[in-house]
């Protein structure tokens, strides 16, 4: 179905300037008769997920009676929390609600407790409370997690000079795995948590290579934990992989077991909704049949959204930035694919003058995509001023303006044959890799927002999304960088790290790797530091590259279809947990 629709009246219509206009007409129309312009292709292959798949999804048997199952467990799990009396015990508990993806069900009953361990450590001493290292991590780990301030200076009593843990700690591998997770909560400077961290990543990577130790389900957790570290794990995933392991666990609490089971169903059952309308938005759009050459990835795209924020009272967030990744992914194969540098000038004009008139000459495919864009960027920001009073287009506007500024810019070096320095390219690399626009939603399209924020967010892009975004792009680029560069892009941070120091791409992939954990602990600081935004914020910005992380472990799991990704999909979306 082709795209048809009004445009709102807050998009503006400008006299056109007819002397640019016939210009760009003229040069277009020469590069096309040139028999050097030819238009470029990313060979994307088609989704394996069409429209008549996704709404013959079904779910609802996860309702009714489920639900008032779910509220007595949740009652249950509920009086768990308040009577549950020893200290470790009570670390536990906590930690098990979060890795089991239901502790949005207990957010006040997890703050009364985290707030009453944390006052309780200015009247005793940490260590009469906590008599071992696994104890101490954990408790450090939740702290961080739930936005209290805790020092590493916990740590250094279990250390030397040199780095070394004290004798006692050696054969406990679970006090060393838990204090391995607690590391990479680390800020900037934390020498202390550097310092664990390469401590227990040694012990434990000696554990698991050992023949003298049988415990097979540690080491699988080990194993498991030095793959990804828990802090960069995408949340339900994660939980759907816990849920399995805690269901063996001899502690195991059958109420809160069977709680998340039940809830991870019930959400799947709410994403396969939400899909639906995704998917009958996409198809209504038409802009796949008009740009064939475009990456038609919905399904990915609505994964993605998930991967952000699972929880259920963000759907209207999961629904605006699948829809900005729909137009995100097709921008990007307009600008990095498809266009002519000719053309991609006065697209990027229409864009910044947010003004229908600046687009004449563009081939109508390309005038679809301007008007889906301001379209549906006015639609979300009509929503909120309805909602709730406050004006957000001009900050959602600024986002899609600046990203496409970006993407003129890697086009610009392409076709001019400009190969950046590393510095650079990240200056631009971080705003092009489009978290800026993920984040620009999360802030403005959500139940918290209020004048006083969109006052603080005016002023441009705080730390928090600079350093998201430059792991987003750092992750893209080791999954895809060679193969893009091979069809026809901009060099990424992996060719340029190449060039500028020169080295192997081996080497240059190694210092993209500590380059990714210099921003992972910046991010930390942003989010367990003393910041201002909202928790809800927060965790959208650390699971970005926990998207990105987990999208490209196994090569561009987005550009073409493959198992990995296709399992992805499966596991948070389609296959539900059997009990």
């Amino acid at each position: 179905m082709a795209l048809c629709f009004a445009l709102p009246s807050s998009i503006q219509v400008r006299p056109t300037k007819m002397r640019r206009v016939l210009s760009f007409r003229f040069r277009t129309y020469a590069n096309l008769q040139s028999p050097r312009f030819e238009r470029r292709s990313g060979h994307y292959q088609p989704t394996i997920w069409n429209d008549n798949f996704i709404q013959s999804l079904s779910g609802d048997e996860y309702e009714g009676k489920n639900m008032e199952r779910l509220c007595k467990l949740k009652k249950e799990v509920s009086q768990m929390i308040y009577k549950e009396e020893l200290l470790r015990d009570k670390l536990e508990l906590l930690d098990a609600l979060q890795q089991l993806g239901v502790a949005y069900h207990f957010r006040d009953e997890i703050n009364w407790v985290i707030t009453n361990i944390h006052e309780s450590m200015d009247q005793i001493s940490l260590f009469t409370m906590l008599d071992d290292l696994h104890d101490v991590s954990l408790l450090f780990r939740l702290l961080r997690l739930h936005g209290f301030s805790v020092h590493e200076d916990i740590f250094r009593s279990y250390f030397d000079d040199k780095g070394n843990c004290n004798e006692k700690q050696y054969s406990d591998i679970k006090a060393i795995l838990s204090l391995y997770k607690a590391s990479f909560f680390a800020k900037e400077g934390e020498e202390a948590l550097v310092m664990a961290r390469n401590f227990a990543t040694k012990q434990l990577t000696t554990y698991l290579g050992s023949s003298k130790y049988n415990n097979s389900r540690l080491k699988e957790h080990v194993s498991y934990a030095l793959e990804i570290p828990l802090n960069w794990r995408v949340e339900r995933l994660h939980s759907r992989w816990f849920i399995e392991q805690y269901k063996i666990d001899e502690q195991i609490r059958p109420a809160l077991w069977e709680l998340a089971v039940l809830d991870f169903n019930m959400l799947q059952n709410m994403y396969k909704k939400e899909l639906k309308q995704m998917s009958e938005w996409w198809t209504d759009l038409g802009l796949y049949e008009k740009l064939p050459f475009i990456r038609d990835r919905l399904v990915e795209n609505y994964v993605g959204s998930v991967c952000l924020a699972f929880e259920p009272e963000h759907s209207s967030f999961r629904k605006a930035m699948t829809q900005s990744n729909c137009l995100i992914t097709t921008l990007d194969d307009i600008y990095d694919v498809y266009g002519s540098l000719d053309e991609l000038e006065v697209f990027t004009d229409a864009i910044q003058q947010w003004d229908v008139t600046a687009m004449e000459g563009l081939p109508k495919n390309f005038q679809m995509c301007i008007l889906a864009l301001f379209k549906t960027v006015e639609d979300h920001g009509s929503k909120i001023l309805k909602e709730k009073g406050l004006n957000v287009i001009p900050y959602l506007r600024r986002a899609w303006k600046d990203l496409c500024k970006a993407f003129l810019l890697e086009a610009r070096w392409y076709h001019n044959g400009h190969a950046p320095k590393l510095e650079e390219y990240l200056e631009n690399a971080w705003v092009s890799i489009a978290g800026i626009i993920s984040l620009s939603n999360a802030y403005c399209i959500n139940d918290y927002v209020t004048a006083n924020d969109l006052e603080q967010f005016s002023a441009g892009y705080p730390d928090i999304v600079r350093y998201s975004s430059l792991n987003f792009r750092l992750y893209n680029d080791l999954a895809t960088s060679s193969e893009e560069v091979m069809r026809g892009d901009v060099e990424k941070s992996i060719q340029c790290t190449m060039r500028d120091k020169s080295v192997t791409e081996s080497v240059a992939r190694q210092e993209i790797m500590e380059m990714i954990l210099k921003y992972w602990t910046s991010l930390n600081g942003e989010v367990y530091g003393n910041s201002a935004f909202e928790k809800y914020f927060k965790n959208v910005a650390l699971n970005i590259p926990r998207m990105a992380q987990r999208v490209y472990q196994y090569g561009d799991g987005y550009g073409k279809p493959c198992t990995d990704m296709k399992n992805l999909v499966i596991s948070i979306l389609f296959e539900p947990i059997n009990y």
